[in-house]
């Protein structure tokens, strides 16, 4: 994939996080955008980062202790852990809900 694509890709991915973002409770989540990177914010001041590793074509997600890298499956057309081929949103909304307290599904307006 090349550099225009790759961009192209993180960006709807990203954008596709903010949007869900929004629909959840602001006295639990908060984030923030920046270019390549959405930071997710919890009142005890924990930061989930989500973020654009253009080096390596893929997405980066730091959550607690754990960290997972994702590329892209242009036959799935998903996010997909290096390691074990989970799916990017629902892990995202899995360490999301963890974090809350409660489960939260991963529903973003297209």
């Amino acid at each position: 994939m090349d550099a225009g694509e790759f961009a192209s890709l993180t960006d709807q991915c990203l954008g596709k996080v903010a949007k869900w973002l929004e629909n959840l409770d602001p006295d639990e989540v908060d984030y923030s955008t920046a270019d390549g990177v959405v930071t997710i914010e919890f009142p005890d001041g924990a930061r989930y980062i989500l973020s654009r590793q253009s080096a390596t074509n893929q997405i980066w997600l730091a959550a607690d202790a754990h960290g997972w890298h994702y590329t892209w499956d242009s036959a799935r057309h998903q996010w997909l852990d290096d390691k074990d081929g989970h799916e990017l949103y629902l892990r995202l909304a899995e360490v999301v809900g963890e974090k809350v307290g409660h489960p939260v599904t991963f529903e973003a307006a297209t």
